[in-house]
This record gives C-alpha cells, sequence and structure tokens, in this order.
C-alpha cells in the first residue's frame, strides 16, 4: 500500500535526495542547512520519515533514502524540475521560478501535472531535435517572439 506523506516530508525526502546525490548521504546539519530549518526541527522530521520507512536514520548518524523513499523522492524532483523548466520557458526570473515550482509541486492536480509535463518534454524535444526541424526552428521562433513579446509590454508595465 503506497504512504501518503506531506508537503513538507516531500520537502525533505527531495531534499535528502539532492544532497545525496552529491555525497551518497546527507547529515542533519546538511538538511537544516538546505531546508532553513534548526538542526532539531530537521531530527524530528527524518525520524518520522524513518519511522515510516523512507529513510534510514541513527542518531549522529548519515541519512540516506531507502528504495521507497528514493522512489518518492525521484518523483517530486521530477515534479519540481518540470515546473522550473515550465516557468523558465516563460521567461520567468531563475529565483522567483526556484520559488514558485516548489509551491507548484505540491498544488496542482496529478493529470495538470501530467500534461504540463508533457508540454515541456515536447518543447524540450522540438528545440534539440532535427525531426521534424521545422518543429525546432518554428519553436525557437516562438520562444524569441514571446522574449520580444514581453520586452515591449515590460516597459508599458
Amino acid at each position: 500500500m503506497p504512504i501518503t506523506v506531506s508537503r513538507r516530508s516531500e520537502d525533505y525526502l527531495r531534499t535528502i535526495y539532492e544532497i545525496a546525490e552529491g555525497k551518497g548521504y546527507a547529515r542533519i546539519k546538511d538538511i537544516s542547512k538546505a531546508l532553513g530549518v534548526r538542526p532539531s526541527t530537521a531530527v524530528e522530521m527524518v525520524k518520522k520519515l524513518c519511522e515510516q520507512g523512507l529513510v534510514n536514520y541513527e542518531r549522529y548518524g548519515v541519512i540516506t533514502l531507502t528504495p521507497q523513499g528514493k522512489e518518492m523522492a525521484e518523483a517530486v524532483k521530477k515534479r519540481h524540475d518540470v515546473f522550473k523548466k515550465f516557468l523558465e520557458l516563460l521567461l520567468v526570473p531563475d529565483d522567483v521560478a526556484e520559488r514558485d515550482a516548489h509551491i507548484l509541486e505540491h498544488q496542482l492536480h496529478p493529470k495538470t501535472v501530467l500534461q504540463i509535463s508533457r508540454f515541456v518534454e515536447f518543447i524540450t524535444w522540438a528545440m534539440q531535435s532535427e525531426h521534424p526541424r521545422f518543429i525546432k526552428i518554428r519553436v525557437e521562433e516562438v520562444l524569441d517572439e514571446f522574449r520580444m513579446y514581453c520586452k515591449k509590454h515590460e516597459n508599458n508595465s
């Protein structure tokens, strides 16, 4: 039976995943720094995740994801990355896109997430693909036109 976790738990799982990608594990100080919380707060949540079977944790030791925790973390990260890319395509500044992707990854219906994912994948594929070539050219032209449109309206705001 799948485990349902809170938005905050998802944030912890994604953070642990991202830290562990770099060095193979995470520590409480890494997690608390990345999330901007006190170490005691991070310890509480990591203990809960451990009880749910999503992380491996021993007091003062390293933290790693269990296979189920890793699967959940990868799904959350993928959603986050898709929303960030989507917002970047809309020319949202990077810092704002990062913050808003974090909000969107928890707020939207799964069908909406799926369609935005498909759209981002399609646009990314079209920009990199040589088959059919006209799509690549037209997508880049549309994005250039959108940039000019935004610039024009930026001056009017």
